[in-house]
């Protein structure tokens, strides 16, 4: 197996991408498809499951047998650490030869001689896991809505000054969300206009309310997509989707708090 990526942006994507993932678990699991990259997992407390699919042509390059489906398990800080390395003008470049023991990754500049941007090169030995997939079915939302991620992020961080509770509420006219603690509440209304995407099932009203925690490890960065979608309902669990271009995505899925 092996893959490579060239496009600053997508560089970017990717780094941050291990970022999240790192702030979910200490150790993920990757699934080579010809088709695709494949990882799902939870964090340590089963409060959240992330779930991601990149295609075989969201990548500069992407070789692997037509029959062949490959499997590693790496420590995720180790893991984003050597992809936050790779310079502006360098390529990633990660490879896997059949029944090894370690992963290898690469940072080669693309321009000979380039100045500063010296050629990297990392083994990352693999872990033995467990993998049980969790087979997430398709649900229809009681509310959904899309807004900038920077947006976003912005507010989850400030209202992480104040609780440890995200509090949710819409119906067909506004959204509130707001959290309070022993330093004082704060709550935000997002009209309508500001949003790219809304809906939700007439007459109904949400209040759901989530870990704050969970959410801003979500939110942290915004390099991942210009927007993010939420997905709520009364049944189901909380969905965060970033598209990541070229019919790839990233979700993420909590189940709400309850009340004691």
């Amino acid at each position: 197996m092996r893959l490579s990526i060239s496009d600053t942006k997508k560089k970017q994507l990717f780094v941050s991408l291990f970022q999240v993932l790192r702030s979910c678990s200490s150790a993920i699991t990757i699934f080579f498809h010809p088709e695709k990259m494949y990882i799902q997992g939870m964090d340590a407390s089963h409060v959240c499951l992330f779930d991601m699919t990149m295609l075989s042509g969201w990548f500069d390059t992407y070789e692997l047998g037509q029959d062949t489906s490959i499997t590693v398990s790496v420590y995720s800080t180790f893991f984003h650490t050597i992809l936050s390395m790779v310079q502006e003008q360098q390529t990633i470049f990660i490879e896997y030869q059949e029944d090894s023991d370690v992963i290898l990754i690469q940072l080669i500049a693309n321009v000979e001689e380039t100045k500063g941007d010296f050629n990297k090169f990392f083994t990352l030995p693999l872990l033995d896991i467990d993998n049980n997939l969790l087979d997430i079915p398709l649900v229809e939302y009681d509310a959904e809505f899309t807004i900038l991620a920077k947006k976003m992020g912005e507010l989850v961080s400030q209202l992480s000054n104040f609780g440890n509770v995200i509090n949710i509420k819409c119906n067909e006219e506004a959204i509130h969300v707001g959290t309070k603690g022993i330093g004082g509440e704060m709550i935000v209304h997002i009209p309508m206009d500001d949003l790219s995407e809304f809906s939700i099932s007439e007459g109904d009203e949400l209040c759901m309310s989530y870990s704050l925690h969970y959410i801003h490890k979500m939110c942290v960065t915004t390099k991942l997509s210009a927007d993010i979608h939420f997905s709520i309902s009364h049944e189901y669990p909380l969905k965060i989707h970033y598209d990541l271009g070229n019919e790839s995505f990233i979700a993420f899925y909590m189940a709400p708090k309850i009340d004691d």
